[in-house]
């Protein structure tokens, strides 16, 4: 075995008595690990018009020319009939300073009322580029496209967060709330937590479903029952019937043990992150890649612990191993996802 091999061996073995530290147990708060049902973000859409454009627009365009004559003829100016076809003939065929957009808005979890202002976001349909434009107006709907309701309407001059992205930009408080957007969190008293992707298992709603009815002395098993591993429902107590904010507020305060995330590892192979969370191990694998060795062995492992039963080591110590050897990151990430399709990575690999 060649040096750089024999030191990462080495590396792995020291590092793997990690699993002999003392283990402290952790609580958090269970608003940190789940949300509340109804008190999610609703997006409103709608198409609007930019004008202003220094020749970027969309000229001859019949979707852009009809909008146009649209909105002249709703501000008192009406224009000839617009033809419908790109060969056709209009008197704003060769505007060139005119795009359509599309436009979003995101209604924060707890709600907005009318005269709120919002962050509005733009992607152009038609022209060639946004910058210098200014969005002449849009109205925006919700999400159900069948509720014709016009929940804000939009305006402003527009930035562009990336010049190398001439046709997505957005205003600052450019949307304007014209309906109020509430989001219930109950229903017939009761009231549905969700556990986050992260955390949803069977383990954690078993331990968030007695943590709530330890932390209300309340021995009713309809107090609180998990659905599924992501659901839980738990009814309002009659002491907080009247005050159902305060009963939430309390609810999400209550500590829970810190769930341990489930196994996994991030790869971002453009920028060569890795994020490794729980408890991550490989088995006993060689691998071999451009001059790097790497053998995990049983051996290796008793050697190290002395013991007649090891664990598997785990990933970050190899990872670890590998970064003290000064081993590329694209490398490294060739050596996990070669370990993961040997079957010999013990959690889930995940790549971006």
């Amino acid at each position: 075995m060649s040096k750089k091999s024999s030191l990462v061996a080495l590396c792995i073995a020291l590092l793997s008595l990690s699993f002999f530290t003392e283990q402290v147990e952790a609580r958090t708060a269970l608003r940190n690990i789940c949300r509340v049902k109804g008190q999610e973000e609703n997006v409103l859409r709608g198409l609007g018009l930019v004008t202003g454009l220094n020749g970027t627009g969309d000229a001859a365009d019949p979707a852009t020319m009809r909008a146009l004559a649209r909105a002249m003829e709703i501000m008192g100016s009406p224009v000839p009939e617009v033809a419908l076809t790109a060969n056709g003939k209009s008197d704003l065929s060769k505007i060139k300073n005119v795009a359509i957009v599309m436009v979003t808005a995101t209604v924060p979890a707890t709600g907005a009322r009318s005269g709120d202002k919002l962050d509005c976001h733009l992607s152009a349909i038609s022209g060639k580029s946004l910058a210098g434009g200014h969005l002449a107006f849009a109205a925006l709907q919700g999400p159900n496209t069948r509720d014709r309701r016009v929940y804000a309407l939009c305006g402003g001059d527009i930035q562009l967060d990336d010049a190398a992205q001439p046709l997505v930009g957005r205003i600052h408080n450019g949307c304007q709330m014209e309906a109020d957007v509430f989001t219930p969190f109950k229903q017939d008293g009761y009231i549905t937590l969700i556990l986050d992707r992260h955390h949803a298992n069977f383990q954690t709603a078993t331990e968030v479903v007695e943590s709530v009815r330890r932390s209300f002395s309340d021995e009713n098993e309809e107090m609180a029952q998990a659905v599924n591993a992501a659901n839980i429902v738990v009814q309002i107590p009659v002491q907080y019937r009247t005050e159902p904010v305060t009963f939430l507020a309390d609810l999400l305060d209550i500590n829970v043990y810190s769930p341990e995330p489930e196994a996994r590892v991030v790869i971002n192979a453009r920028t060569g992150s890795i994020v490794i969370s729980g408890d991550v191990t490989i088995g006993e694998v060689v691998v071999s890649h451009k001059n790097v060795v790497i053998e995990v062995t049983e051996q290796a492992r008793f050697e190290a612990i002395g013991d007649e039963q090891a664990p598997n080591t785990r990933l970050d110590a190899l990872v670890t191993a590998l970064d003290s050897l000064k081993v590329p990151a694209e490398d490294v990430i060739d050596i996990i996802t070669g370990i993961e399709r040997n079957g010999k990575l013990h959690g889930q690999l995940i790549m971006q």
